[in-house]
Order: C-alpha cells, then structure tokens, then sequence
C-alpha cells in the first residue's frame, strides 16, 4: 500500500510538471514559433564603410568643379546619411581634413567612431546632432527635421537654424521576411501603434501578436514616425508583443542600401511598394525631404559655396549615387 502511495505521488509530480511544460509551449514557445521577430533587430550603421579618403571605402564620387580650402566646414548628421556628407567630404575636401584619436578609425565606442576634435567629419547621430549644430560644435548637419525637443532646445538657446532641403527620401515600414503580410494601410498601421490593433490576424496575418517597435527619442525615424502618427498617440503595447511578430520603421536607404538585412521586407503602403520608381514618381505616400542646417549666425563662406554644390548637378548627381533621390528627380 505504501509503495502504491508512493508510485501515486510520483505520477501526480510528473503530470503536474507535464501540464506546466504545456501551459508554458501554449503561452510562450507556442507563440514564439514562426513568430517573425526578427524585423525589430537593425544593425547599426557601420561608419567604417564610409570614411573619406579611403579606396574601398561606399562613396558616391564624381568630377567635381569645385574644391574648399581654408576654414572647412565641420560635417555631421544622421545614421541614414553618413553616406551623403562622407561623399560631400570625399569630393570636395582636401586630403587630411578627417581625422582620429590615436591616428586610426576605431568603432569601439557608443557611436562607433573616434573623429578627433580638429576633423572635419563627424558622427553625432541625429539624437545629439541638433544640439551639436545649436552649440556651435559642428557646421552643417545633414539629417530630417527636428523633434519639438530639439526645436525647443534651439529657441531656448536663442539659435536660429536654417533648413535647405538637399534631397528626398522614403519612410517606410518592414517585418520580418517570413511574415506572409506584403501590405499595410496608414489607418492600420496607426491602429498597431496606437494600441488599438494587437493581432496580425486582423490584418490580414497569422494569429500572432503584433511588436510595435519604435526607435530612440529624438532620431529622425521616431520624429518622423510622430508626424505620421498626426494627432494619435503612441499605445501601450499587448502583454504578449514580445511574443509576436514585429513591425518596424525606418528610412528606405538606411534599411536597403546600408543596413541590407535579408532577413526582413520592407511593406506597401495603401497599396504602394516603395519602390524607387514609386518613390521618384510621387506614387508612394510618404516621401519628405531632407536637410542640410546650420546656424543663421555661421559666417563661415564655404556653407554656402558647400550648398551651392550640392543643389547644382554635379551634387545632385553625387547625391544620385549614394542611392538617395535627388532633388531634381522628385
């Protein structure tokens, strides 16, 4: 008898470990099969493909008519378009201008970069960017419009900045290669990020959760994912979004041309690819400019030779082989 009491506890340890191991593939292992979440992981740029004055380095480079000496302007912007103001340096500055701590290029910091303090290159990033431009610590920035944080930050230094649109570009959205969705509306795309849409099954996916995944504060992804947000604020996420599908969002350059993850697709939106065609014929919904700023107070002469550069052919052209549209195709 004692020996059945025993075998009798035994089994009800093991179907209660058993019915735990289920609950647990049916919350968490279940969901996470074929789950698609690899979307929410972009690499970060790697600056070392798009240093100046280097053979192998991506640059776009042309016969340019024009060449600064003298007080050289100092270049920074954002991630996406490290490729753009590397370019403008490659092209139009002279040998020596962009240089290191320590003599070398290193990408072991926060940013991935060691610029020295005297270079004409440098690499804030749009997050601390805008504030390196207000302070007066670079001279051109190239990137999106500010965040409200970042215009507020410039009024309150009584900086007045000054935005000349170089070139346009597409903002899109992207999921992980697997998930079988090819399209979004902006109506269900604002539902996902609101809150109010949770499940890829309600537009038209599996049944899984949805990962509304949004970037840093004050990059020029998440300020221009606010505006398109317009008037609807960011929702919390499901309990079981870690668990789902992710959607992410980026700019088209920075997720196909440098970022290149096979790994993840990039979605029509309201019924448009963002292809290059679509983006330069207008057809695709979100295309926007962006920038070249400075300070209204900089009286450095090369800004303005520098932009007079850019806008002409031989810059729109540059502009053209990074892989950007130019101007002049919009």
């Amino acid at each position: 008898m004692k020996l059945v009491k025993q075998l009798a506890a035994l089994l009800a340890v093991v179907m209660v470990f058993a019915l735990f191991n289920f609950s647990m593939y049916r919350v968490f292992t279940g969901r996470l099969g074929n789950n698609f979440s690899g979307a929410s992981q972009l690499k970060s740029v790697e600056v070392a493909n798009y240093l100046p004055f280097q053979p192998e380095s991506d640059l776009a480079r042309v016969d340019a008519s024009v060449k600064l000496s003298g007080d050289l302007p100092v270049l920074d912007g954002a991630a996406a378009l490290v490729p753009v103001y590397a370019s403008v340096i490659e092209n139009l500055y002279p040998q020596g201008s962009v240089t290191y701590e320590g003599g070398t290029f290193s990408s072991d910091n926060f940013y991935g970069e060691n610029f020295a303090s005297d270079s004409a290159m440098q690499y804030y990033n749009t997050v601390r960017g805008y504030k390196a431009i207000v302070d007066g610590d670079t001279d051109l920035f190239f990137g999106g419009g500010p965040s409200e944080e970042q215009k507020k930050y410039a009024q309150e230094q009584g900086v007045e900045l000054v935005y000349v649109p170089i070139g346009r570009e597409a903002f899109v959205f992207f999921v992980n290669q697997a998930n079988p969705v090819n399209g979004l509306t902006s109506d269900q795309i604002r539902d996902v990020y609101a809150g109010d849409c949770t499940n890829w099954k309600d537009v038209g996916g599996p049944n899984r959760a949805i990962n509304p995944v949004a970037r840093i504060a004050g990059s020029g992804s998440q300020t221009r994912m606010e505006k398109f947000m317009g008037d609807r604020p960011f929702g919390p996420k499901s309990p079981f979004a870690i668990t789902g599908g992710s959607l992410g969002y980026s700019f088209r350059f920075y997720l196909e041309g440098m970022v290149q993850d096979s790994s993840i697709k990039m979605l029509a939106l309201d019924g448009v690819y963002p292809s290059m065609e679509n983006i330069q014929s207008g057809k695709y919904p979100l295309v926007s400019e962006f920038y070249a700023v400075y300070r209204a107070d900089n009286d450095n002469e090369n800004i303005q030779i520098l932009l007079d550069w850019i806008l002409s052919p031989e810059g729109q052209e540059m502009m053209a082989a990074t892989g950007y549209i130019p101007l002049s195709q919009s």
